[in-house]
């Protein structure tokens, strides 16, 4: 559930990003897709160090 939503996250920072730098359609959702594979990215590292503080 982390994963999904710093996705989330990321994807609408993204898109946000390109399209107050004036990008077109393309850079939005480039910027998009590179922001929520970060964010799941780091979500994964969270979701791993809670699951292995927890135990």
């Amino acid at each position: 559930m982390i994963i999904l939503g710093l996705a989330l996250l990321g994807a609408i920072i993204g898109g946000t990003t390109a399209a107050r730098r004036k990008g077109n359609k393309m850079d939005i959702g480039q910027y998009a897709a590179a922001y929520a594979i970060a964010f799941a990215l780091l979500g994964l590292f969270i979701t791993l160090f809670v699951h292995r503080a927890a135990l």
